[in-house]
């Protein structure tokens, strides 16, 4: 199970639907322009079904085989939104829309299961039924918990489920995997720390929330380096310190900071949400002032199930000859976590090459991955449902 010669027939086709996408980007939900798109051309490839407005904005097609004997349903995950960045690729087809970018290649992942999908509906050389989930608001909006939400899994049937992330640094084609917990889980938190404001000129007559507000930033550095064990991962950022005031000679009445909190372990996850409660309130006390921490769980960790790792490697290896199976995890964060928290599955990272980093202004998918990753989707399908 090599590159599929169709994907290199393809790749023209496939890499125009990718650079439309990149030249139209949208944000969260509001993907209404790309996900028209991704729904008309599934219906003009033959699929069996498309849904649209599944999660809001999501689509699914389906896609039947030629025979139906084992009742397996295996779905496919590719997400859709772009970023609010400023591009600084210079290509020819950067983005129309000023202040949008495709900077982490949704774009690519969007076009790769589209070609997917078109080989599968033309072949259907499989004994069950494929799924091809489009998701809307992967950055940060939760779109893979909103697709659940409305039911995705139990209409569709779906029993396992994958998805695909390029990756920046990885050589064009190879493959990386691990079992277990891939990526993290990202939470959020705000401290708002009280006091007495007052004239910067008499400090002694006011509770400087600056002071205790840094204190506290401070101290939270204490919980990855002292109150966790070092041989599990966590990372707490405080990101935003902001006042009331931006006067030189004002002391502010209160202080906000803002931050994020990745873990891999629920109990390292747990915890952590209570140090820092914890921290913040009692130095906060130790000061005269006062704290008010507000914690916000986001997604979940990423976690690969162990025989659903080994398929996905397997067809990356048929694929490539190339997939490292023991990848370090990541410290970002993915909402595909969320469709796995509901049925076992696996995610995968396909090489980008030497580009710059995801999220950077000037990165861009490499449309020469397309091939690779249109192998790959296809590929469980047929792997996971072999033609009876």
């Amino acid at each position: 199970m090599p590159v599929k010669n169709r994907f290199a027939e393809l790749l023209p086709e496939i890499t125009a639907w990718r650079r439309d996408f990149h030249e139209n980007p949208e944000l969260l939900f509001e993907v209404h322009r790309t996900a028209g798109k991704v729904a008309a051309l599934l219906k003009e490839f033959g699929c069996d079904e498309v849904v649209e407005g599944i999660g809001r904005t999501g689509v699914v097609g389906v896609i039947k085989g030629k025979t139906d004997t084992n009742g397996r349903v295996i779905g496919l995950r590719a997400d859709m939104d772009a970023l609010p960045i400023i591009e600084a690729t210079g290509v020819p087809y950067a983005s129309k829309t000023p202040g949008k970018m495709h900077a982490c290649g949704h774009d690519g992942h969007t076009a790769m299961l589209l070609g997917a999908a078109k080989y599968l509906a033309e072949t259907r050389n499989f004994d069950g039924t494929a799924v091809v989930i489009f998701q809307p608001a992967e950055e940060g909006g939760g779109g893979g918990r909103e697709m659940v939400a409305d039911g995705m899994m139990e209409r569709f049937g779906v029993q396992e489920v994958y998805g695909m992330h390029n990756m920046p640094g990885i050589p064009v084609g190879q493959f990386a995997i691990r079992e277990g917990a891939m990526m993290a889980a990202a939470d959020q938190f705000d401290i708002i720390v009280t006091g007495k404001g007052g004239h910067a000129a008499k400090p002694h007559d006011c509770i400087d929330t600056t002071l205790v507000a840094a204190h506290i930033l401070i101290a939270l550095q204490a919980i990855a380096s002292r109150n966790v064990d070092p041989l599990k991962q966590v990372v707490v950022s405080v990101c935003t310190f902001r006042t009331e005031s931006e006067a030189y000679n004002v002391i502010p009445q209160t202080v906000m900071l803002k931050g994020t909190v990745r873990t891999m372990d629920p109990k390292v996850q747990d915890f952590t949400e209570g140090r820092i409660k914890v921290i913040a309130e009692a130095t906060a006390l130790a000061h005269g002032a006062t704290a008010e921490v507000k914690y916000m769980r986001g997604y979940p960790v990423t976690m690969n199930a162990p025989d659903n790792t080994g398929y996905a490697a397997e067809v990356a290896q048929a694929v490539s000859g190339k997939v490292d199976t023991d990848t370090a995890p990541l410290m970002g964060a993915e909402d595909f976590s969320f469709m796995l928290n509901e049925r076992p599955g696996a995610y995968i990272f396909l090489g980008n090459g030497d580009t710059a980093m995801v999220h950077h202004p000037a990165y861009n998918f490499d449309d020469n991955a397309i091939p690779f990753g249109s192998s790959w989707y296809a590929g469980m399908v047929e792997s996971r449902m072999p033609a009876a």
